[in-house]
Parts: structure tokens; sequence; C-alpha cells
């Protein structure tokens, strides 16, 4: 057996980048053909798309707006032009947010992840993510047969009952969530059940702390970490080496400052803005609201695409103030306005019984005037009065904190 799924996880990033962009302008021309996408790229020209320089000057979908587009226009908003009916399975999640599955082999990408957990053909998995109406049960279940696997689809809960299944097919592999798979190690424990045969698992859907993962480590089972969407399935996973995640083929994927479309500098924290190349139902810079930073170089195990260090938090920080909405992209508009300017962040307290905010920017040199006229491009920007504090370069942390609510 390999080391790799396929070829494509070890070749030249160069070589990737080129079949990815190569491959864009028929997947814009597809998209374009959906009513919501042909006014959102109305005049764009597929064939000049072939560069993430290119990419960046489309607009962002943002998937907070997704609830809303899908209310208006039902089920998908106006973003696919294939029939429902055209799908295999047809899904809703929170929002409520309507997805379809292809009707392809792994229409989730998640069998190159569960290979890289260790999973592999005539394995037994048992999976624990929900089945009922939300996609996440089928991302799994479909990867792994993908993969060659069997699948037990046991969903979550019910620990008696999976109990049984697992001591009559003794399966080596578990797929759900990392807090799933703790419940049923405890209960078993007290119980007195074998579920022994467990000794790799994929988790995915909730944090997963160093102190849970030596405790599943400790039990016998080398357990790895997925990301994921119920749009796009597993959008990067962990390898052997444990250095953060390797992002999936098939998708670009960018990393931009919270509430634009402007890429972040190489390694700061930003969100997760994700293209991907189905034609069938494609998504054109669809933006998470979910924080991560890129990692540089290449993975030791040998994968060479852009690797992330995972989930590290959320994007949308919007806030109130004083009866105001204040959102990351207007302090990204105010770096635009005043390029000298470094990392910003905007600290809302209380003063009395008053919201309050300040306003830090990192700049050298600091200067009076500069603090001046940046506030006044906060009061410009925001309708909103605020102070503002110049500090040193590399003062403010890099974790992708544009507001910050003290109150």
């Amino acid at each position: 057996m390999t080391a790799h799924y396929d070829a494509r996880e070890t070749r030249e990033q160069t070589a990737r980048e080129a079949d990815l962009f190569a491959r864009l302008p028929e997947v814009l021309r597809a998209a374009m053909a959906a009513p919501a996408y042909a006014e959102r790229l109305k005049g764009l020209d597929p064939a000049a798309v072939t560069s993430r320089a290119a990419l960046e000057d489309l607009p962002v979908l943002r998937k907070s707006e997704l609830p809303a587009l899908h209310k208006a226009s039902a089920p998908f908003g106006g973003f696919v032009a294939a029939a429902p009916g055209s799908f295999a399975r047809l899904f809703t999640s929170p929002g409520p947010i309507f997805e379809p599955e292809g009707r392809q082999a792994d229409p989730w990408r998640g069998a190159r992840a569960l290979f890289a957990a260790g999973f592999r053909p005539d394995d037994i998995v048992l999976n624990t993510f929900s089945y009922h109406l939300t996609p996440g049960g089928f991302i799994f279940d479909a990867s792994a047969r993908a993969l060659g696997c069997a699948v037990i689809p046991a969903g979550p809960g019910n620990t008696e009952q999976q109990f049984e299944l697992i001591e009559a097919y003794r399966p080596v592999g578990y797929s759900g969530t990392p807090d799933f798979l703790k419940i049923l190690l405890d209960a078993a424990a007290s119980s007195g059940r074998d579920i022994s045969s467990i000794k790799r698992a994929l988790v995915s859907g909730a944090a997963f702390p160093p102190s849970l993962q030596a405790e599943i480590k400790g039990r016998g089972i080398d357990a790895y970490q997925a990301f994921g969407t119920a749009d796009l399935g597993l959008i990067a996973f962990e390898t052997e080496a444990r250095e953060g995640m390797v992002v999936n083929e098939d998708l670009i994927l960018e990393i931009v400052k919270p509430g634009t479309g402007d890429p972040v500098a190489p390694g700061d924290v930003g969100e997760i803005v994700v293209t991907s190349l189905d034609p069938h139902h494609p998504w054109i810079r669809l933006a998470l609201g979910d924080l991560t930073a890129a990692l540089p170089g290449t993975s030791p195990c040998g994968r060479t695409n852009m690797r992330i260090k995972g989930w590290m938090g959320r994007a949308d920080q919007t806030t109130k103030i004083k009866g105001m909405f204040v959102r990351p992209e207007q302090i990204a508009e105010i770096g635009k306005r005043h390029a000298e300017l470094g990392r910003l962040r905007l600290i809302v307290t209380r003063q009395g019984e008053t919201d309050a905010m300040t306003l830090r920017a990192e700049a050298a040199p600091p200067s009076d005037s500069l603090r001046d006229a940046i506030a006044a491009s906060l009061r410009a920007i925001t309708k909103l009065g605020g102070a503002v504090e110049l500090v040193g370069p590399g003062t403010l942390p890099n974790d992708g904190k544009v507001i910050v609510d003290e109150r």
C-alpha cells in the first residue's frame, strides 16, 4: 500500500496551480448559467480568470448570506443551474441552508482524508455522524465507501445498540465528533463492553484540544482531525506529519482579511474562502466565516498542497456600538485609506454607562497628524467617534481578530 492516496497529492505545487486555474474558466462558465452567479459575475470573461490575482477580483459570497438568499429563491438561492432532481440527495442545515449531493463517486472529496488517517480498503468503519436531513453522515459514509471500506451507519447516540454493533462487526475505524468518541469509550469502560477493535479515527465537527487528543491516544486510538463544511465536504485534513492540515485536491483555498476579499500577508490569520471545481454545483469564492493561517513549506508527509493551521475561530466579529453595527470590513476600509498601517484592532468597552471604542493601529513612525487622520476615518466610516491608539509594528496579535468586544 502506498503512503499517499494518489500521485496528485505529491505533484509539484506549480503543476497543481496550473491544473486548477486551467479548469477554473469552464467552472465559471457553468456557474454563470445560474441566475445568481450570472448577476454577481455580470460582464466577466471566464477565460481571463486563470490566476489567483484574477480570482481575487471576483466578489466574495458569504456563507452567512445564504439563509436569506435560499429563502428568497428556494432551494439554492439561484446559485445552481441544474434541477434539484439531477442530484443524488438533498439536505438542509441550520439557517436553513439547502445542500445537494452530487451523483459522482466521493462527492464530498473525503476518501483521501480517511486514507491520510490510516483507513484502508476493506476496513469496517463506525460512522456516528448524523444521517438525518443534514449531510454529515453521508459525507463520511460516501467517502469511506469510495475508499473501499464497509460502513456501519450508526449515527450519534444510543450507545447500547452501538456496543452491540461494535462487538459483532469489530470495526477498526471510527468517524464522528471527538466528543462522542469519548462518550463511547467512557460508557464502554463503565459497562464492561469491548470496543477495542477501534484503532483509528477521523474526527470533525467539534474542538479536539490537546488534552482530549492525549486521552484518546492513551486509549489506543490514533485519531486525526479533518476540517469541512456541509457545503463543500472535506476541505483540509491532518496527516501523519501532525503539522497542520493539508488542503484537499480540487479546491482553491484563499485566506483573506475578515470582511473583505483581499489576501492576508503570508502567515497572517484570516478568513477561509473556497472555490470548488465541480461544474454541476460550483462554489465561487465562498467565504466560510472561519479563521485560519497558512503554514510555510511542504508537509514532511510528502503531500505538497497548501497547509493550514486548522480552525482558529470565527471571522464574523460584527458588533453593535451605541445602537450602530460595526463590521470587520469597515475596519479593513480604514486600513485601505491609510496604507502605512499594519494590523488594526477595534476594542469595544464600557465607560460608565456608555459604549466606547478604541482603534489600535500598528504604525511606524507614529505621529499626532496620523492619529488625527485615522480618527477622522474611523468616524467617517463607522459614523461613531472613538479613540485611536498607535502601537509599534508587530504589537497586535496575529489571531485574525479585528473587533474585540470586552463589554
